[in-house]
């Protein structure tokens, strides 16, 4: 049996009838920047992620990258983050001329450790850019405390958590700005790469919005450089069809995961996903810890099923961030991760069927 990582055509099948019309008008119009549908957008995602407003940007990547830009951030500055991550996280800090500077994690949540981040905070630091990571939100009143002690920003990395929540609050709604990501494999997914920034500060959503355009505000006058990190209206268009379907999708992963961890629960070997009592999950991926994860990968490949390493290698020990100076054994639960960590098949359209022959495979390859 064939189960891929993710399966975007069975997802398309889906939505074929509504998405198809809503891509059609925008050429019809030919309005492909800054189109009706970028503005309506940004208004059901702010909506939906509990904000004041919301800003439509080029990619999850530039939303992180606006966002420093808009707040100020660069070189001279430091800004707080994980080494366990996607590599846009540090790199946008990077980018922007700040330095990142890394905090391990918590060995259950794989978030980045609130205990450990006072003790990183320096009278360069002006920010902290928490990422809540496979779709759980990190834990966002104790970062917030010492943001508020220390007079920093919060920037959310939230591109894998559109709709998570803690205590009820949705992700993207608590820090200074949240940032989403609508690359195509993302719960909310794009037909190519997008992005949002949310924020409870009005002002602040306009200054994002200059930024997005170059910094014009009016068109061609320029009080300050920004970039081009417009999103694109057919995205847009495609984008708010399926966020109406976005619960229910979000629903069926948290349904998946619960199914593993159904068939996982007398496997010793399987560390299945630890979900805080006061946060929901949305399961942009299903990670266990398990024993010889490189061999394990390679015999679900000769079986025809799909995986994911999410990440095999920390940020710290990543060339491109030589300059930092960190070493390995620097942020031993970030590295324990990246060398016991996979990924399984978790999008909402699988069967119980494939989920089954997936458990059973991890199984047999346990018992070899």
């Amino acid at each position: 049996m064939n189960v891929p990582l993710l399966d975007l055509k069975a997802q398309y099948a889906t939505i074929k009838d509504e998405i198809d019309p809503a891509m059609q008008a925008v050429m019809d119009s030919q309005y492909f920047i800054n189109g009706p549908e970028v503005k309506e957008l940004e208004r059901r995602v702010a909506e939906y992620s509990q904000c004041a407003a919301a800003v439509g940007v080029s990619s999850g990547t530039d939303a992180l990258l606006c966002s420093l830009m808009t707040l100020g951030i660069g070189p001279g500055d430091e800004v707080i983050t994980t080494p366990y991550t996607f590599f846009a996280t540090a790199g946008s800090i990077w980018r922007s001329g700040a330095r990142p500077v890394f905090v391990d994690i918590e060995p259950d949540t794989f978030n980045i450790d609130p205990a450990k981040i006072a003790s990183a905070v320096t009278n360069k630091t002006k920010a902290i850019m928490p990422v809540h990571l496979f779709g759980q939100m990190a834990d966002m009143d104790a970062i917030c405390a010492v943001a508020r002690d220390r007079g920093l920003f919060v920037i959310e990395d939230a591109a894998q958590a559109i709709g998570a929540t803690t205590k009820g609050r949705k992700a993207g709604s608590i820090g200074t700005v949240g940032c989403f990501s609508f690359f195509p494999s993302k719960n909310l997914g794009g037909m190519g790469d997008g992005g949002m920034v949310t924020t409870q500060d009005a002002d602040l959503a306009d200054r994002l919005a200059q930024c997005r355009n170059h910094g014009s505000e009016p068109k061609y006058y320029h009080k300050w450089v920004g970039a081009n990190f417009r999103l694109d209206t057919l995205q847009a268009a495609g984008l708010i069809v399926k966020l109406r379907h976005l619960d229910d999708w979000s629903a069926s992963r948290r349904a998946n995961a619960a199914r593993y961890n159904e068939l996982f629960a007398d496997v010793e070997e399987v560390v299945t996903p630890t979900v805080r009592g006061d946060n929901v999950m949305i399961y942009n991926q299903y990670v266990i810890r398990i024993p010889r994860r490189d061999a394990l990968q390679a015999f679900l490949t000769d079986s025809s099923i799909g995986s994911a390493i999410y990440y095999p290698l920390s940020l710290h020990e990543q060339e491109c961030f030589s300059p930092l100076g960190y070493s390995r054994g620097d942020f031993p639960e970030s590295e324990r991760a990246a060398g016991e960590t996979i990924a399984l098949p978790i999008y909402p359209e699988l069967t119980d069927e494939q989920i089954l022959h997936v458990a059973s495979k991890v199984k047999e390859f346990l018992a070899t």
